[in-house]
């Protein structure tokens, strides 16, 4: 079966979006199944890996947004898929692209859009005509694809509330190989935090809706609370300066942009907590990620992260000092026992067999 892909705002080096496409796409290929993903760049490329084939085709930056890029070229895409001729769509945008669930219609190809954001969060600041916006857009999305998928229960709370009848659930994996507490380096922590210290993280991108702000006023709470903590910024994004800024002063390490996923997979293995306070996530991979490493994490209760993570963490309005104290009362061999087996729940065969079933491909022998 031909799976067509189609994404926005995927970065060209990071995020759980594009971790996301690649796992998903690896999945395909490994039941049998021929995915071609569909995404914005700089220049034209085309290329086939283990995810399949990658069609990168040039999109404009959208302003503010540290270098995201969107689909706009219609026509141009238009064609691209009348030749690729797929049998299924899978689109993982709702802004520029929602006009492909028409097109698919129109031709009798079964169309599903990924719910990967959460309009009503992105447009919580407007208040109640931001929540009627929001409304608006996702009852024209639902409308235009066959189904909507959402990987949380959260994330289907705003298509839920407009009465739309076409929801299914899949949550997305982890890699719990690669993501393991074998990873624990005792060498980085001797890099980042001096003997008895707490070594908080926060692992992702450095954007307005990330609330990263939050992590470094935690570790500056905590340690005037007599907490002796450090805190390790891993990413890159347009509010780094500013963080900067923030944390001059204080206890905190930027890294540099981490490429190597083994190397993050050590970083979160090391930490003693991690701290994830985007208030609008919709699951959370690097969460996950770090508590399949061992790591429970801090969450804001206000995201689906509280969902995913259990009790292997705590989910907390604002007080993130106050979570991140919660989670150390607990002893440290049985917070760790308790991450591992929460993300053990999450794995990416799991999701794969379940976006294929939606997708009503049979799964092969590669995945179980």
């Amino acid at each position: 079966m031909r799976i067509v892909r189609l994404a926005n705002f995927v970065m060209p080096r990071s995020g759980g979006l594009r971790t996301a496409l690649r796992a998903l796409g690896e999945g395909y290929v490994a039941a049998g199944h021929e995915p071609i993903l569909i995404v914005p760049g700089e220049e034209h490329s085309d290329v086939t890996d283990a995810q399949g084939r990658v069609i990168t085709l040039p999109g404009p930056v959208v302003p503010g947004t540290g270098g995201y890029r969107v689909l706009i070229h219609r026509r141009r895409l238009a064609r691209l898929l009348d030749r690729l001729g797929p049998d299924r769509l899978e689109v993982s945008d709702r802004f520029t692209l929602r006009w492909t669930g028409r097109w698919a219609r129109q031709r009798g190809i079964p169309a599903v859009m990924v719910s990967h954001e959460s309009l009503a969060g992105l447009l919580r600041f407007a208040g109640p005509a931001g929540a009627a916006c929001a409304d608006l857009l996702n009852a024209r999305s639902h409308r235009a694809y066959d189904q909507v998928l959402c990987t949380t229960a959260w994330a289907a709370a705003e298509f839920d509330r407009i009465g739309a009848g076409n929801l299914v659930r899949v949550p997305l994996g982890v890699d719990l190989d690669l993501f393991n507490p074998s990873r624990a380096s005792a060498a980085l922590r001797e890099r980042y935090a001096a003997p008895g210290q707490v070594l908080l993280v926060h692992c992702g991108r450095l954007s307005a809706e990330k609330h990263p702000a939050r992590s470094i006023e935690a570790l500056i709470a905590l340690r005037a609370e007599g907490v002796d903590a450090v805190l390790v910024v891993a990413g890159d994004g347009p509010l780094r300066p500013r963080l900067q800024e923030q944390a001059r002063g204080h206890a905190v390490h930027f890294t540099e942009f981490v490429a190597d996923r083994t190397a993050v997979a050590e970083l979160l293995a090391t930490a003693d907590v991690v701290i994830a306070p985007g208030p609008i996530e919709t699951f959370g991979l690097a969460a996950l990620e770090a508590l399949a490493c061992g790591t429970p994490v801090v969450v804001s209760s206000a995201s689906a992260l509280p969902e995913v993570v259990g009790d292997a963490g705590a989910a907390v309005e604002s007080e993130f000092a106050a979570g991140v104290r919660r989670v150390l009362a607990r002893p440290v061999a049985e917070r760790r026992r308790a991450a591992r087996d929460r993300a053990e729940r999450y794995s990416w065969p799991a999701a794969v067999a379940g976006f294929l079933a939606v997708h009503g491909a049979p799964v092969s022998a590669g995945v179980p």
